[in-house]
């Protein structure tokens, strides 16, 4: 990919541990990523339920991984071995990228946008009658994959095997000279955001809503504007690369 940033200045939102990859083709581009962490991702602090339903795993097993931090943090906890055939989902690229680096390949993936709603398109999900699923991600999160496989005949369980948190940091500076330093921001979800705007407080979640911000997803871009975020770019593609090349069209529209 081929753009230029002209020098504008990103806040990065990420965990810190996940932020580098595109932290580094910001800088490639003529960009200065900020980063400023928004959420902490730490394993579960009580790990012994999830690690009782992984090995549960039977050859007829779907397995969904949800995200990277789904399946660095269920690799620990998982059999030593598990049955050959059995099914294993991911809904994104970056996911897929991460079992595959742990030696599982995904089996099924969405092919263009990477989210609950596409993974459950696909026609390997459609028929669901007697099959046990567990889906494998951190504490929380959004029903929709338990809810549509069960009344699609699943059995379907939990695997929590991770935790966001809020992380301690002091957002003073960053307030403080926010109009000098920040061109825009990028967020990889709603709950993201959420702690994006606890971490700010009032004055700078005002200052937010008036900043060009980046999301992978309508769904995120409406929480957003329902939160009064103004100046909102959803990305064409999924990832890092569909980030940076909505950042550049911020760029060059500036």
């Amino acid at each position: 990919m081929s753009c230029h940033l002209h020098g504008l200045s990103v806040l990065v939102t990420r965990p810190a541990n996940q932020a580098e990859k595109l932290c580094a083709m910001i800088e490639a581009a003529h960009g200065r990523p900020l980063r400023f962490p928004a959420m902490d991702i730490v394993p579960s602090q009580n790990p012994a339920p999830a690690r009782e339903r992984l090995h549960t795993i039977a050859s007829d097993t779907l397995l969904i991984f949800v995200s990277v931090n789904a399946v660095k943090h269920a690799f620990p906890l998982l059999p030593d071995e598990l049955p050959l055939n059995v099914q294993i989902a991911a809904i994104g690229a970056a996911t897929a990228t991460a079992l595959e680096d742990h030696g599982l390949p995904a089996t099924l993936l969405p092919e263009k946008q990477f989210d609950s709603e596409s993974l459950l398109a696909l026609d390997a999900l459609q028929d669901m009658q007697g099959r046990q699923v567990i889906i494998v991600r951190g504490k929380g999160g959004r029903e929709l994959l338990r809810q549509e496989l069960q009344k699609r005949g699943a059995s379907v369980v939990y695997a929590e095997v991770y935790e966001r948190r809020l992380p301690r940091r002091n957002a003073d500076n960053l307030l403080r000279g926010w109009k000098q330093m920040v061109g825009a921001v990028t967020v990889t979800s709603s709950e993201m955001l959420d702690k994006l705007l606890q971490l700010l407080g009032e004055a700078g979640s005002e200052l937010l809503r008036n900043t060009p911000l980046v999301v992978l997803s309508e769904r995120t871009a409406e929480h957003a504007f329902n939160l009064g975020c103004r100046k909102v770019w959803v990305t064409d593609m999924p990832g890092d690369r569909g980030i940076l090349q909505t950042l550049c069209d911020i760029a060059d529209d500036r």
